[in-house]
């Protein structure tokens, strides 16, 4: 049975909500320590990567986990409730530090409170994206709903990307604090109430969608998971182009409110960061939700894939030039943003649904279905990205020094940042991108077969595999 439109706006729901703690996490948890708090470039650098790290063990633990559950609730649902809301109450304590801190102290709770993060958020994100093949038949349906959870996860995310830094700003302000002191109280208070939002969307989710019946195979131990892993090529081809993609996405992420208020500059620099994420939010909704659909009318899956690799590479480009001129007008970065963000979410949409059609031809060459197992190793590379372009962009920061740079006048900020700060910040957002960009391509070409026609063959095999299965 298909699901309802009703189950479909609350999956989406839910992934706006997911999205939301996610991108507050991925692009602010380094300016929130480093620039704000004073912990230095380096150690954050590798506090996000170790807790990347730790991961690689815990999500396909957790995947195994939801594998094996079986309650009347389903396996799901269950594991999506309690991630929520533990991942919630730690999302508003990690950007809630003790103001007594410092130190020692102050690095230890950063590491904490954001391993523990990472660990909540596997707990509910493996779940919703394993709803996808268990839910779908493959073909169309599954490629809307993968469509449908990846947009408005863009969603979620180009919200938080718009609006964190004028919200912040204002929440900070409310308080009647100043400077430095007002950002790290508005981000407590944004925190907040980003996290009540994700718990509100999940709730609506899980009181929604009842699930339906998959095939029920035996879950694998880690040994056999991680063998499954290795001989489901496709798999492991689609996941590694995953971690080049969004580690290109996210270097830059990490960097661009630097290059805003270091480079680019000027009193108000958070207003022109604002216009610039707010451009590039809408163009990657619409890209999503319009660009996608349109392109798919006259290009299979694979042909939109390799026009969004060319989009990206060409609007890295383009920004590369612009970076090295004296501009004055933001409007001029639209340019570069029209071509990288909606390269992006075009990207994400695929990588998805290349993602959910390597279920079942692991299924047929396998002989055991493992969506929870295949859809860990995303939560995993995801995040493994994000830990990786932090210690990149960590690195910058401190090679460049502008993590010295940190005043409450723009003044003084502009006075103490050298020309070699701003180049190595510039080239570090823009060619290692590219580089990344061109990786991924290479080897997703090479290595990856799944086609409509063979995704279509490979569902009317596993289709009749079972029949045959039952009939026995």
């Amino acid at each position: 049975m298909k699901l309802t439109g009703r189950e479909k706006a609350a999956y989406g729901l839910g992934a706006v909500g997911k999205d939301m703690v996610y991108m507050l996490s991925a692009s602010y948890i380094l300016y929130y320590y480093q620039d704000l708090l004073g912990i230095e470039a380096w150690v954050m650098g590798v506090i996000l990567l170790a807790a990347r790290v730790f991961d690689a063990f815990n999500d396909p633990i957790m995947g195994v986990i939801v594998a094996k559950t079986r309650t009347k609730y389903g396996k799901f649902r269950p594991w999506l409730m309690i991630g929520t809301l533990t991942n919630a109450v730690i999302l508003y304590l990690m950007f809630s530090c003790p103001p007594s801190l410092s130190g020692a102290g102050l690095v230890a709770y950063a590491a904490i409170t954001y391993i523990l993060w990472g660990v909540t958020y596997t707990m509910m994100d493996i779940p919703f994206w394993s709803m996808i093949p268990a839910f779908t038949e493959g073909g169309p349906e599954r490629e809307s709903m993968s469509q449908l959870g990846r947009t408005c996860a863009g969603v979620g995310s180009a919200i938080v990307t718009i609006i964190t830094m004028m919200a912040v700003v204002a929440l900070g302000s409310a308080g009647g604090k100043e400077g430095t002191a007002a950002e790290v109280a508005g981000f407590s208070r944004y925190a907040l109430i980003i996290a009540i939002i994700f718990a509100i969307t999940i709730c609506v989710l899980c009181s929604t969608i009842k699930e339906k019946s998959t095939v029920d195979m035996e879950a694998p131990g880690i040994g056999e998971m991680f063998r499954a892993l290795v001989s489901n090529d496709q798999a492991m081809t689609v996941v590694i182009t995953i971690v080049l993609v969004n580690l290109s996405v996210y270097i830059t992420s990490n960097l661009v409110i630097y290059f805003f208020k270091y480079d680019f500059g000027g009193e108000g620099w958070y207003n022109s960061y604002t216009l610039f994420n707010t451009f590039g939010g809408a163009i990657q909704i619409l890209s999503m939700m319009v660009m996608f659909p349109l392109l798919r009318k006259v290009y299979d899956t694979l042909q939109v894939f390799y026009i969004s690799f060319g989009m990206a590479v060409v609007g890295y480009i383009v920004l590369l030039c612009l970076a090295f001129t004296n501009m004055s007008n933001v409007l001029l970065l639209f340019i570069p943003a029209f071509f990288i963000f909606a390269a992006n979410g075009m990207l994400t949409v695929l990588t998805t649904i290349f993602l959910a059609n390597t279920v079942d031809y692991g299924e047929l060459k396998n002989n055991r279905r493992d969506e929870s197992v295949i859809f860990s190793m995303q939560t995993f590379v995801v995040k493994l990205s994000s830990g990786v372009a932090a210690l990149v962009a960590s690195i910058c920061l401190s090679v460049s020094h502008l993590s010295d740079a940190t005043a409450d006048t723009e003044e003084v900020v502009t006075s103490a940042v050298a020309a070699y700060s701003v180049v190595i910040l510039r080239l570090t957002m823009t060619i290692i991108p590219i580089i990344g960009l061109i990786a991924a391509i290479i080897l997703f070409r090479k290595r990856y077969i799944l086609t409509e026609a063979k995704v279509a063959e490979i569902a009317a095999e596993v289709k009749q595999r079972r029949g045959g299965a039952a009939a026995e």
